[in-house]
């Protein structure tokens, strides 16, 4: 792991009032495109220089939103009634959103593989978000995932590096 990834964890939770500045400046008019411009090669150096597999911080500690058309995907593909699916598995959020009733997530096996990954959720698919607009959209949602997540970290870093 180089530099930047070394001690990431301490590093995002002592820069976290800079990405909270950087990513409210990051929606305005003249930032928004440079920005959204690096994501898409910023994402796939991230995601070559870090394994998932190694970490698995998302579900091993947090729950994607399960929206309708994943709970009939993936009932379908556990053979499961959606109603027995979700008596089993989900809980509502405080937002009124499916989540997992618990952490670790029930589909990581040992290895941190998804049994469900070919039929995963949405947001399973999606995370970190870092090839998206909501990258900077959802500013806390950001902020929040450079806590937990090596890939997000890697990605503001090098957009904040970028933008001196």
């Amino acid at each position: 792991m180089n530099d930047l990834l070394h001690n990431w964890e301490k590093k995002s939770a002592a820069r976290q009032k800079e990405y909270r500045r950087f990513l409210q400046n990051a929606d305005k008019k003249g930032e928004k495109n440079r920005v959204l411009d690096q994501l898409p090669a910023l994402h796939e150096e991230a995601f070559q220089r870090i394994d998932c597999l190694k970490c698995a911080n998302c579900c091993k500690n947090y729950s994607p939103r399960f929206k309708t058309p994943d709970i009939k995907r993936i009932a379908k593909h556990l053979k499961m009634r959606e109603s027995d699916f979700i008596e089993r598995y989900l809980r509502l959020d405080e937002e009124g959103d499916y989540v997992v009733k618990t952490t670790p997530c029930p589909f990581l096996g040992p290895d941190n593989y998804c049994s469900i990954y070919e039929v995963r959720p949405s947001d399973c698919e999606r995370f970190p978000y870092t090839d998206e607009d909501v990258l900077i959209k959802r500013p806390a949602l950001t902020q929040k995932n450079t806590t937990f997540c090596p890939i997000a970290y890697y990605v503001v870093e090098k957009l904040i590096e970028a933008g001196r």
